[in-house]
Order: structure tokens, then C-alpha cells, then sequence
């Protein structure tokens, strides 16, 4: 079965203010004993959405207002840290389907984009023009056009860019390169029968 091919993400979005919101934060390292990713949601931004006794803290992931938003808006270099791949796969079993900050740490955005995650960056102004839109109506309709590299939201839209090798992979359904690999057993299988050292 083909991959999905990922040209644009729509839903809800929520604004999780900073800049250098590193990997530890969005996944404390004392969750990542798991042998499967599996719960992993349940742990995202633990330690800042948490008190010691597990009473909620303010943020934004613990606002009424913004439960079920499944589009996510930051800062600068969003990701930095460890290369923890936990950290984007926390953020999709939240329900995370896209991202959208100034910028990402590498490892952190090739992680995402193989979770079928778009990556995008957009201007801090423009960040802060869909945040407020939010914070003005949390049910707003928003929209990551992956194709032609635009956020919707509302009657607006703004300019905003998605590495081009991410943006093609999405959008012509080869984000998940394990995924392409399984897709290509009977290929791989063919081509390693015809290596005469394949047989020794």
C-alpha cells in the first residue's frame, strides 16, 4: 500500500510560546525506558504541564480552550537539544499532525517529516498573527498547504516555507523511507537474486 502523499494538513492549532524548546523538555528523558513508542503522548511536556503531583501546571496543552488542536506553533530552533527521537513521536501520539516555528534543529525536523510531520517555517511576526487568531477564536479553521508552501486561517493566509526535499517527499508520498523500503520487498528481493554474490 502507498504511503499517503501529505499535501496539506487542516485542523486546530495551539501556541506554545519560547524559543530553544529542546527535546528533553518535550519528552523527559525518565520516559523514554518504553520499548515501543506507544504512550509516549501521555509524557508530552511532562515536566512544564505537570506539578510534582501530577496536578496540572498553566499551559497551553492543559487549556480547555485548546484540546484537540492537532497543529502545533512555536519559536526558534524548535527541537534543539538530544536527537531523541521520542521527542517528535511524542508529538504525534499527542495528535501533532504539523509544526510550525521560525526554525527546527536538524535531527529533529528529518525525524518529523519520516512521521509523515510537516515541518514549517514562518516568520516570528507571522507567528505571532496566527497565535493571536487563535487565542481570538481557538476553533479557527487552519490549514498547512504543503504543495504551495502557504498557512490558511481564517480570511488570511501567510507565506511560509518547507525544506523543498521534505515538501516533495510529503507530497509525493515518500516521507517514510523504512516504509518505501517494505514497500519495495518484492524489488530488493529481485535485484539481490541477481548478484552472484548474494548466493555464495
Amino acid at each position: 500500500m502507498a504511503l499517503e502523499k501529505i499535501t496539506e494538513v487542516s485542523g486546530n492549532g495551539v501556541f506554545v510560546p519560547g524559543d530553544e524548546i529542546d527535546t528533553d523538555r518535550i519528552i523527559p528523558a525518565r520516559f523514554m525506558k518504553c520499548v515501543t513508542f506507544d504512550g509516549l503522548g501521555e509524557y508530552l511536556f511532562y515536566d512544564v504541564r505537570k506539578h510534582e503531583d501530577g496536578s496540572d501546571k498553566e499551559h497551553p496543552l492543559n487549556d480547555e480552550r485548546f484540546k484537540g488542536a492537532n497543529l502545533l506553533f512555536s519559536g526558534e530552533n524548535f527541537g534543539c537539544g538530544s536527537s531523541r527521537e521520542h521527542a517528535p513521536q511524542a508529538l504525534y501520539r499527542y495528535g501533532f499532525r504539523g509544526l510550525v516555528a521560525e526554525s527546527y534543529a536538524e535531527i529533529f525536523f528529518g525525524n518529523s517529516t519520516t512521521l509523515g510531520i510537516p515541518c514549517f517555517c514562518a516568520s516570528k511576526e507571522d507567528i505571532q498573527s496566527i497565535a493571536a487568531a487563535i487565542e481570538a477564536d481557538p476553533s479557527i479553521e487552519i490549514t498547512l498547504d504543503v504543495a504551495n508552501e502557504r498557512i490558511r486561517f481564517g480570511d488570511q493566509s501567510v507565506e511560509a516555507t518547507v525544506r523543498e526535499t521534505a515538501r516533495k517527499a510529503l507530497c509525493e508520498g515518500k516521507w517514510d523511507m523504512i516504509g518505501e523500503l517494505n514497500e519495495a520487498s518484492s524489488e530488493i528481493a529481485a535485484v539481490a537474486g541477481r548478484l552472484s554474490y548474494m548466493s555464495k
